[in-house]
């Protein structure tokens, strides 16, 4: 695996847990090898994984959509930036670049992206590994959540390998690769 699309946000507003996470995120990607495809932001979640990426001397490509494409918002140390017409576009070729995805605990924002992912992922139009990292349970009325539309017949049973839920940086990319690795098989 050779590079994960990692969702997450801006905001500066959140507790320090999530933002540790998401640098250690950062560093267990780069120590590995793997390059990581994010949205260009300077901030938050986002800031705080391409720069434990970048600390870990891994490789980092915002991709960003042009109505958000300002010296303030974007982190200018990354090492490539994308720039598209729109946040459709941008999404896309998030997913072109990426070879897997891993949303960390975020917002709307995070939330779009990952639903998408697993959408297209249900459609067929990838068999990617999607990944929901459930630091501190962040997670856990989501997941209850998928499972009740499961329950409910709103999803079939087969969607719940479409995604993966891990606690850990290192126990989700553990997972995102075992994923991958069987997908090749």
């Amino acid at each position: 695996m050779k590079s994960i699309a990692v969702y997450c946000g801006l905001s500066e507003k959140i507790p320090g847990k999530y933002l540790e996470t998401a640098n250690k995120m950062g560093h267990v990607l780069a120590q590995r090898g793997i390059r990581v495809v994010y949205g260009a932001g300077n901030t938050g979640m986002m800031g705080a994984v391409a720069k434990g990426a970048l600390e870990a001397g891994g490789e980092v490509i915002g991709v960003v959509p042009e109505i958000f494409n300002s010296p303030e918002m974007i982190l200018s140390t990354i090492s490539r930036l994308e720039v598209l017409p729109d946040i459709h576009a941008r999404i896309a070729r998030m997913m072109d670049l990426s070879e897997g995805f891993i949303a960390l605990p975020g917002g709307f924002g995070t939330m779009d992206e990952f639903f998408q992912t697993v959408t297209w992922a249900q459609i067929g139009l990838h068999k990617k590994p999607i990944g929901l990292l459930n630091h501190a349970g962040y997670y856990d009325h989501l997941a209850s959540f998928m499972r009740h539309m499961q329950a409910e017949g709103f999803v079939y049973s087969e969607s719940k390998s479409l995604y993966l839920v891990e606690d850990t940086p290192e126990a989700m990319l553990d997972a995102i690769i075992a994923y991958s690795t069987s997908q090749e098989s």
